[in-house]
């Protein structure tokens, strides 16, 4: 495929915009991506993942002030190597395994911006995969049971109950 600006390079830049909910792809050589300023991964004006985490971790955001929430988190640093939240933000990674610990106040909701979701729900294996469904969906009816009993419905919560004990009962025989 050819260069869609010059028409001569070989296209060696595939960029995908989305703005306003309207895709445009376009298919560039890297002389001309340079020509037009994009970021090119990789290279000494371009971005990285660690970049790329570093934008997510920033909080006020363009042009906004710090907020009580924000300062606080600002404050935040590692007692075993000293990293602060502030050089956190900025590398997009940790500068040792305790840091975990000291930023878990922020990890959650950056792993549901990033993620949508705190939890992992990904590929399950075959083998494993029907008992580690059957115990997810055992929670969730667990948690919709509470609630049901929560709301006084005890109708529907007897109906969970049952489906409860007749899945726990197949991964007993299981």
């Amino acid at each position: 495929m050819l260069c869609q600006e010059c028409g001569v390079k070989p296209a060696t830049l595939h960029f995908t915009k989305i703005v306003s909910g309207e895709k445009t792809e376009f298919h560039i050589c890297e002389s001309c991506a340079r020509e037009k300023g994009e970021l090119i991964p990789g290279t000494a004006g371009g971005f990285s993942i660690h970049s790329l985490l570093s934008g997510l971790l920033d909080l006020e955001g363009a042009g906004k002030e710090k907020t009580a929430a924000t300062k606080n988190v600002q404050g935040l640093h590692c007692e075993n190597c000293g990293m602060t939240y502030s050089q956190f933000s900025k590398l997009g990674r940790f500068g040792c395994s305790s840091c975990y610990k000291y930023f878990d106040s922020t990890l959650d909701p950056l792993f549901r911006r990033v993620h949508g979701s705190t939890a992992h729900v990904g590929k399950l294996p075959k083998r494993a995969g029907a008992q580690i469904m059957c115990k997810r969906q055992i929670d969730e009816l667990k948690h919709e049971l509470q609630e049901s009993i929560m709301h006084e419905e005890f109708e529907t919560a007897a109906e969970l109950r049952d489906r409860i004990r007749k899945l726990e009962k197949e991964m007993a025989q299981e």
